[in-house]
């Protein structure tokens, strides 16, 4: 292990000890190599051309314009990828979408960018796992 030194804002490092304390890191370098280890596994899932499994979680809102019969559609479309789908109601205009998706995962993060992309869709995030890990 190197032991290396960085230079960061006041605003940022004030933004770091925050993260840091709120998820129970021990100190600094313990959340500066987690966030490294999933950016780096975020970037390697999206430019890779192999398998794994993702999940898609988003809210959208039900009456949006053809919203809902879109989102439908960009799944049947990618039905080869669904594993599952959880819909939860969340209050009177929004729904609340958890995909488990499966298969190759720049697939997956081309599915996930067209649904998340769609106006009316907000908190859109994807989690993905390779094979690998």
């Amino acid at each position: 292990m190197q032991r290396i030194t960085i230079t960061l804002d006041d605003d940022l490092l004030t933004t770091l000890d925050a993260l840091s304390q709120q998820r129970g890191y021990h100190n600094r370098s313990e959340a500066i190599r987690d966030i490294l280890r999933n950016t780096l596994a975020h970037d390697h899932t999206q430019h890779a051309e192999q398998h794994g499994y993702a999940v898609l979680s988003y809210v959208y809102e039900h009456e949006k314009r053809d919203l809902a019969s879109r989102i439908v559609s960009a799944q049947h479309h990618h039905h080869d990828l669904s594993v599952s789908t959880l819909h939860v109601h969340i209050n009177h205009d929004d729904c609340l979408e958890v995909a488990v998706l499966k298969g190759n995962m720049h697939e997956i993060q081309h599915f996930a960018d067209d649904v998340i992309a769609q106006r009316g869709v907000r908190h859109g995030h994807l989690q993905c796992l390779t094979a690998e890990e």
